[in-house]
């Protein structure tokens, strides 16, 4: 068994992510109450700033670690990223790696994070890897969906990829809900039709989200 992230590390990665998030943002969250309160649980987020991960890291009820690609691991950032319970993870290969270490957080009962689209993007769910689907099905976690609305297309972003500052962002979580189809099967059909079932679920999710804040 691999080394566990830190779950403390997260814990403190959450509290610097609460106070810059809402230092430099305005975040309203809305549906955090439907996070299961223990357990292993898979955030899907979708992925159109740059502070989507910081921002959902802030704001959820329980510390999470998210699946980061190793380009973002340089200089200072590598050691600050682990401490606080990150995972890196080399999108160029079948990294077994970061992949066993994200099942064994999701068998202790941790948060994992995970943006299925696999790079920042659009931020609406279009193309999904079939990353999130493997490990939904192989840990049997519940995935709660994970809406990060900002301003992205308001001008006055000083960064490019970042909400104009003092902005108001809305992070919306949806009800959880198993990927699989409960027969246990981890065949490329069976994580093809999870693929699927969860796209499905997110595009709904983020249709939904989209309603509820007005964006």
């Amino acid at each position: 068994m691999t080394e566990l992230p830190s779950v403390r590390g997260a814990e403190v990665g959450r509290r610097i992510g609460v106070g810059l998030m809402y230092g430099l943002w305005k975040p309203r969250v809305l549906g955090a109450w439907r996070v299961p309160a223990t357990g292993p649980v898979i955030f899907a987020v979708n992925h159109s700033h740059n502070i989507d991960g910081p921002m959902v890291m802030g704001v959820a009820p329980r510390p999470t670690h998210f699946l980061i690609k190793k380009e973002a691991f340089v200089g200072p950032l590598d050691p600050f990223l682990t401490r606080i319970g990150q995972l890196k993870v080399d999108r160029e290969t079948t990294d077994r790696t970061a992949i066993t270490r994200a099942l064994d957080l999701l068998a202790a009962g941790g948060v994992l994070g995970i943006f299925p689209e696999g790079t920042r993007g659009e931020g609406d769910f279009a193309s999904l890897r079939a990353g999130l689907a493997y490990f939904a099905v192989r840990s049997g976690a519940p995935v709660v969906p994970v809406a990060v609305l900002g301003s992205s297309d308001r001008p006055g972003r000083l960064i490019k990829g970042l909400p104009p500052l003092r902005s108001r962002v809305d992070v919306v979580f949806g009800n959880p809900f198993d990927a699989g189809d409960g027969s246990g099967r981890r065949t490329r059909k069976a994580l093809d039709e999870a693929t699927e079932r969860i796209q499905k679920q997110l595009t709904a999710h983020l249709e939904n989200a989209r309603r509820l804040t007005g964006r």
